[in-house]
């Protein structure tokens, strides 16, 4: 058995480091140094927070030593409220003593829950390994103990140091274990809750009656994200034309995410309400400014409104890229954009012109962001840009490639000319209409 150490009882809860070596050397030596110098406690000493009332003055800590020799520093609490006040960040770990009184009841009171001291020193140091201390006449108890938070537990009457040393150490890393795999739990299904939300916000367009195919490719540029900056829809209106547009707002995080998600909504119900061009920017413009976090932010807007004849559209272009159109017998190539307008946000005021649009009996129609044409080609620093684009368009549509496989093959090649994953989200629509 340890040899008992005085303590100061003048001082209701002090520390402890006055004790010199019971134990050196071998394996105990070897493990408070790994203890030491293990990431979450710290390189100095380690330090140990014993919570008991012991009237007769007999301790039940041995003397410990950490690994560059020094006394590992004992802290004694004769109460949870001395216990409170010494519970600093720098303690590694409580050695509780499971007959200590519960809370609000004196020595010898019954308490139908044994373990009430337990549970409250749980809810005070949700972040320190705890070990039980009992008698080895109550195991019960004990092995409760660690089903109901403890990381281990210790019986009086076996108490060494070399044993408390390895329980300290123990209980410490097991404690760290466990915070790291909850830690790991709930970042997982914080992860899976994100990805649900943004699933839910991704869009469904509203083309039912409609003979146009539809097609869409969406890959955000932020790591492990399935929503970014841009944008899109497309709805069937109870006149027959089809409505449709991409967007990007500058920026990739979720801040940018959720106020494209935003814009979108106020798009489709300002459409299905039947406002169109100009009017409909403009009152999305008075939307951005109103959400976005900062008055640098804006939206490059590209919307489209398709003829119930399925042969002309009306084009509106607010700082976005303009759309590609394919006809059979026909060259692949950029829809005029000589009035595009302002990005949302940029101008008060701004006016955002109409411009009509033939698209013949059989065509696709690409709506894009930038994101497909700023990927970067070879080592170089050289963008792919329109023109590069639209090279590639035209080779796969000689290729056969249409519908979603077209905007797969794009994407992915957009991605290996950049060499890797491409920064900046990217989106891609694409309507077809065929006799």
């Amino acid at each position: 058995m340890p040899v008992p150490i005085p303590r100061q009882r003048a001082i209701p809860a002090a520390e402890s480091g006055q004790a010199q070596a019971a134990v050196q050397g071998g394996p105990l030596k070897e493990e408070a140094h790994r203890n030491a110098t293990t990431g979450g406690a710290t390189a100095a000493t380690l330090t140990l927070l014993l919570i008991e009332d012991d009237p007769a003055g007999s301790p039940i800590v041995p003397e410990l030593l950490d690994s560059s020799g020094k006394p590992i520093r004992i802290r004694t609490a004769r109460n949870l409220t001395e216990a409170e006040r010494l519970l600093t960040d720098d303690v590694h770990c409580i050695l509780l003593d499971l007959a200590l009184p519960a809370p609000g009841r004196a020595h010898g009171e019954d308490d139908a829950d044994e373990l009430a001291v337990l549970r409250h020193v749980l809810q005070l140091a949700p972040r320190h390994a705890v070990l039980a201390l009992t008698a080895s006449g109550d195991a019960e108890r004990a092995a409760e103990a660690v089903r109901v938070g403890a990381q281990d537990y210790l019986f009086r009457d076996e108490l060494d140091g070399r044993l408390l040393s390895r329980a300290i150490r123990y209980a410490v890393e097991r404690k760290r274990s466990d915070t790291a795999e909850r830690r790991l739990a709930e970042g997982r299904l914080r992860a899976q809750e994100n990805r649900r939300l943004e699933r839910g916000l991704l869009p469904t367009p509203l083309l039912e009656g409609s003979s146009l195919r539809f097609a869409a490719r969406y890959r955000p540029g932020r790591s492990r994200a399935l929503l970014g900056g841009d944008f899109y829809d497309a709805v069937r209106t109870p006149d027959g034309t089809v409505h449709a547009m991409i967007g990007d707002v500058c920026g990739h995080g979720p801040d940018e995410a959720a106020l494209g998600v935003e814009l979108r909504i106020a798009w489709r119900a300002l459409t299905l309400a039947g406002l169109c061009g100009d009017e409909l920017l403009s009152t999305l413009q008075e939307v951005l400014e109103h959400e976005r976090a900062d008055e640098e932010i804006f939206a490059t807007l590209c919307t489209v409104d398709i003829a119930p004849d399925g042969r002309r559209a009306g084009l509106c272009l607010a700082g976005h890229p303009s759309p590609l159109i394919a006809r059979p017998g026909r060259t692949a190539k950029l829809l005029p954009y000589d009035n595009n307008g302002p990005a949302l946000g940029l101008l008060p005021g701004a006016r955002w012109p109409r411009m009509q649009v033939e698209l013949g009996a059989e065509w696709s129609l690409m709506l894009y962001t930038d994101g497909l044409i700023e990927g970067r080609v070879g080592t170089g620093g050289e963008r792919l840009g329109q023109d590069g684009m639209v090279e590639m368009i035209r080779r796969q549509l000689a290729e056969g490639l249409r519908g979603e496989n077209l905007l797969r093959a794009a994407v992915s090649e957009v991605r290996d000319l950049n060499g890797g994953e491409l920064t900046d989200d990217v989106a891609v629509v694409l309507l077809d209409r065929t006799p």
